[in-house]
């Protein structure tokens, strides 16, 4: 029998789900979860084979989630609307089992869940072209001043702690803009969370 959790915040979503698995031959759902956080403390408690979490959920998201299991023998499995490169980049770090898309049919999840119970990785393959496709603009200083701005810093607290002047900070502030079409360090934030790039 293969025991999963299932970490999901909309309701409907979670409840319709665990009956489709429920169904399944071989299949048993032991837990649901409605963060990331639950999902974890749901793992711990009743060691399950599967784990399939989305990744934006309140209090903890599948990504922060799925790293806290990394060394767990629970498989992750994400199941998300948003196929974006850095999402998948992350969730490939934490050594995530599957990656698949909210909209592709119901028994292509069971049957990537018998896939993955035999020790193989399954990517949904919209993923795999899109990863190849878009890459951070940003060098690694500019990856520097846009993480500090994310913190709320300053322009001249930003230039104190990388020891630079203010001056060249606003450079980099406003080639960041440019590189992610955005004209303003909220847009820049969101953009840049958007595309999952923060690391």
């Amino acid at each position: 029998m293969i025991r999963i959790v299932i970490a999901e915040d909309q309701g409907m979503l979670l409840g319709a789900l665990g009956a489709l698995l429920d169904l399944e031959e071989g299949m048993e759902v032991v837990g649901k979860a409605k963060n990331g956080e639950e999902a974890i403390s749901l793992v711990k408690q009743q060691k399950p084979d599967v784990c399939i979490m989305d990744i934006e959920m309140p209090v903890k998201s599948g990504l922060d989630a799925a790293e806290e299991l990394k060394d767990d023998p629970c498989k992750v499995i994400i199941l998300t609307t948003f196929a974006r490169a850095g999402y998948f980049e992350r969730a490939r770090k934490a050594g995530i089992s599957g990656y698949l898309l909210k909209d592709s049919p119901s028994e292509e999840l069971a049957n990537s869940i018998r896939v993955i119970m035999d020790g193989r990785k399954v990517y949904a393959p919209e993923l795999v072209d899109i990863a190849y496709e878009e890459e951070n603009p940003l060098t690694e200083r500019e990856e520097q001043v846009i993480k500090l701005i994310a913190d709320g810093k300053n322009t001249k607290e930003i230039a104190n702690q990388l020891y630079l002047t203010t001056g060249t900070v606003r450079n980099y502030v406003s080639v960041i803009f440019d590189k992610l079409n955005v004209s303003n360090r909220i847009e820049a934030i969101s953009r840049f969370k958007e595309k999952g790039w923060f690391k």
